[in-house]
């Protein structure tokens, strides 16, 4: 069952016709998977601290259905999957809610696990590895 983030659309999130700005779509998400990190028991400060490994995002890619504005209660679903030992993928979907809920927008990342010194690709620390593989589910 993927994880739900519940949020709420802020102005600073939209553009000057207000609605949201296609960039801050891939912000929005990245809430989404801190917090579904920390659900999962995972330590942000020090997920996010270099020890050695980082996992940055190696692609992003976007399908926007339908506008989201100021406001809006939003359901941001997180759902990993593994894509190699050493990288994963995450999809989420933006339903923005009603009445009527609607599917707003469909957001994919990859994202792969390096040596923060070397850049060589290393495999995903075990807690990490154990949320893509329980998140997807």
């Amino acid at each position: 069952m993927p994880f739900i983030y519940p949020r709420t659309t802020h102005f600073s999130d939209t553009d000057a016709a207000g609605v949201v700005f296609f960039a801050n779509y891939l912000s929005i998400c990245h809430e989404a998977y801190e917090e579904a990190l920390s659900a999962s028991g995972i330590d942000l400060k020090s997920f996010f601290a270099d020890n050695g490994v980082v996992v940055p995002i190696a692609k992003s890619e976007a399908e926007y259905l339908r506008p989201i504005a100021c406001g809006d209660k939003l359901g941001i679903s997180v759902r990993a999957k593994s894509l190699s030992e050493n990288s994963f993928e995450i999809r989420y979907e933006i339903t923005r809610l009603g009445p009527p809920a609607k599917c707003a927008a469909r957001i994919r990342t990859e994202h792969v696990c390096i040596d923060s010194a070397s850049r060589a690709r290393r495999a995903l620390p075990p807690a990490l590895a154990q949320w893509v593989a329980s998140s997807g589910s």
